[in-house]
């Protein structure tokens, strides 16, 4: 965001007026200006359920309304936190395939061992879990005996089919290949690509948090954050809102644990 639109931000922007504390809030609107979360996407292309969420218009483009943004992240947030912190087996699944959120997703499902998807979503991962579940545990028998070289006494030919049965197993289950119950909360990085993971979540009773930029509907969603879904440096900077949630909630669970004994 430039520096008049941050002008505005700081003299007639009513939803800082609405926040408690807004002079405490502009540093962290700043920081958000700078990673790009305000950059919507052309008026034509504009969901007309986005429009509340739409601080102006600049050469054509929607200027996301950030006040609106970190107050709407922030529950977001605490709706994850308190979701994860219920029980021992409570887990978030961490959707993100576009080019913008599939290295983002690996890297912060990789550090905190979140099941997730950053390839394309296989249908029925939700709404058909126990067949699923069933095809990763047969998934991960072959694996292992490939490695225990149970393999060897096959042909050449037949190791080779085996070889290629687990690349393409490694390719749709690496990233759920622990899942062992359906998730929590399903967070998914933008909403237009990841429909079917969205639709199947929504069926199952799984509340769904997700990225939601000007040209996607709102309502498809539990908890839509207003944001560019599109740009990497945004979509880091909200993972990294969504790995500290992640984190408190943890830690509340241990103190439930310690409590109780």
């Amino acid at each position: 965001m430039d520096d008049f639109l941050l002008d505005e931000l700081k003299t007639s922007h009513e939803g800082i007026a609405e926040l408690e504390a807004p002079a405490a809030n502009l540093p962290i609107l700043e920081e958000m200006s700078k990673a790009g979360l305000f950059l919507g996407h052309k008026k034509s292309k504009t969901h007309p359920r986005m429009k509340p969420y739409i601080f102006t218009t600049r050469n054509g483009t929607e200027i996301i309304d950030l006040a609106q943004t970190l107050e709407i992240m922030e529950k977001a947030m605490e709706f994850v936190k308190s979701k994860l912190s219920k029980s021992p087996t409570s887990a978030l699944l961490l959707v993100g395939t576009t080019p913008a959120s599939k290295t983002a997703v690996e890297n912060l499902a990789k550090k905190l061992n979140l099941p997730n998807v950053t390839g394309r979503w296989l249908g029925g991962t939700l709404t058909n879990f126990g067949t699923i579940s069933k095809r990763i545990a047969y998934f991960k028998k072959l694996r292992a005996d490939r490695e225990a070289g149970r393999l060897d006494k096959y042909t050449k030919k037949e190791r080779l089919g085996f070889n290629r049965e687990i690349e393409k197993l490694t390719e749709k289950f690496s990233g759920i290949e622990n899942m062992s119950v359906l998730p929590d909360v399903l967070f998914a990085v933008e909403v237009t690509s990841h429909i079917t993971a969205i639709r199947e979540a929504k069926r199952m009773k799984i509340p769904v948090v997700a990225l939601v930029n000007t040209d996607a509907d709102p309502a498809l969603v539990d908890y839509p954050i207003p944001v560019n879904d599109r740009g990497k440096a945004s979509v880091e900077w909200v993972l990294a809102k969504l790995e500290s949630a992640i984190l408190e909630a943890r830690l509340l669970k241990v103190e439930k644990v310690e409590n109780s004994k």
